[in-house]
């Protein structure tokens, strides 16, 4: 509620109030909506400081390295709680019971199988398409198979909606890979966790029993609960804004994975492996650190500082914990990109011109490194992160359902031509 107003002249002399509001964190938020009446739109490119939305779900301070889910600090998720256990908090707004945690794992367990047919879907993508062009498609294919439960109005329908997501997207992606090598697809086992059932169905065959390495399967639980959610940004504000039409859950959530692909947003961890490739040896690190450093150079350092966490991403500590255990139990310490990687990090941590940046090593950079140890191909990198973000997408989408909203109408301010008249083609 607004304690307070903010007057604004306009330039006809009119003084126009708008309500100052408070949230529970952060900057108090001007309501500027009234402007409109007066006949003037506001002016933010990229929303960079324009609040579109309230929430109750996230929050973060980037300044001060602070991310919290529904009040919780990420290094206490990540340290204490799972993938699912988090997702239940970002939708539920509490952490489970232990018979509430008992009855979500096991249902989502047991919708990971999807519709035999979605199979055969597969069969029109090109083998070395991209893994996100797949996901793109066959999310959104997804209202084709599971239309019984998509009365968005419907509280029931749209956990039902929920659920079937988060456990058929793991599913999905490992489709995805298999489709790119040509190997069959493996289908999801009840007896694994969430995250070994993943890796399952990404490196097992039907020739040989596949075992998930305990070390690999932590980290790959906490790659996913370390992405689950990240306040307002490109691929949630997307979902919101797809959802705001009443798009069925499925379109709406593939649109964010289309916004999620870029190398600015869900592609920096591939970004990150194609810097080491492109670096290739441990010889050429310092050529490349100087080339980063020269203004005049377009080469960039993927995986170092971020737009959001101006001094520290909370975030990077936990993955950084998790990518020393993987190396370490895969033994591929002197695999050279990795070398490469461990020689940029110690540059970052211990070079002045770094760290009087803030160019400090991000989740992007450990989750990448991270994943190439697994042994996950870099164009799978983003798809993993869709799957991980799927819970945080869904809790915005439903949050925003769940009261009074409207369609979302962007503005902008037009340079384009005045009117004109239609010219004749013999006369141009």
């Amino acid at each position: 509620m607004a304690e307070n107003n903010a007057t604004l002249t306009l330039p006809t002399g009119e003084v126009v109030e708008l309500p100052v509001l408070k949230g529970s964190y952060g900057p108090d938020v001007i309501d500027v909506s009234g402007l409109l009446k007066a006949g003037y739109f506001t002016y933010d490119p990229g929303f960079m400081s324009t609040a579109a939305t309230e929430s109750k779900i996230t929050y973060i301070d980037g300044g001060k390295g602070v991310l919290l889910q529904r009040g919780y600090s990420i290094e206490d998720l990540a340290e204490n709680s799972d993938f699912l256990e988090t997702c239940y908090l970002l939708w539920y707004g509490q952490l489970p019971n232990q018979e509430q945690k008992q009855q979500f794992v096991s249902n989502i367990t047991r919708h990971t199988m999807l519709h035999e047919s979605l199979a055969h879907f597969f069969d029109g993508f090109h083998h070395n398409a991209h893994p996100m062009a797949m996901m793109c498609g066959a999310v959104g294919a997804l209202s084709a198979f599971y239309h019984d439960v998509m009365d968005i109005r419907s509280e029931r329908d749209r956990e039902i909606a929920a659920h079937r997501l988060v456990a058929k997207m793991p599913t999905l992606a490992a489709m995805c890979f298999k489709h790119s090598i040509g190997q069959p697809f493996m289908y999801p086992r009840n007896d694994l966790s969430y995250a070994a059932n993943f890796l399952y169905m990404m490196f097992g065959t039907p020739c040989e029993t596949y075992v998930v390495s305990p070390a690999v399967e932590k980290a790959m639980d906490r790659i996913f609960l370390l992405h689950a959610d990240h306040e307002q940004n490109a691929s949630t504000s997307t979902v919101r804004l797809a959802g705001s039409t009443e798009a069925n859950p499925y379109a709406a959530i593939a649109a964010g994975i289309a916004a999620l692909w870029g190398p600015s947003h869900g592609g920096a961890n591939e970004a990150v492996l194609d810097m080491l490739n492109e670096i290739g040896d441990l010889s050429r690190v310092a050529e490349y650190v100087d080339k980063a450093k020269d203004k005049e150079d377009p080469f960039k350092l993927m995986g170092f500082g971020h737009r959001v966490y101006k001094n520290f991403d909370p975030r990077a500590t936990v993955m950084q914990a998790s990518c020393q255990a993987v190396l370490a139990e895969q033994g591929v310490e002197e695999e050279p990109l990795l070398k490469v990687a461990s020689a940029l990090e110690k540059i970052a941590r211990e070079e002045a011109y770094f760290i009087d940046r803030k160019l400090y090593p991000n989740i992007d950079f450990y989750s990448g490194i991270t994943l190439k140890a697994m042994g996950i191909p870099t164009p799978m990198y983003t798809a993993l992160f869709a799957l991980g973000r799927m819970p945080g997408w869904i809790a915005h989408w439903s949050e925003m359902l769940s009261s009074p909203f409207k369609i979302g109408r962007p503005r902008q301010l037009y340079l384009g031509p005045v009117k004109r008249d239609y010219v004749p083609m013999d006369q141009r």
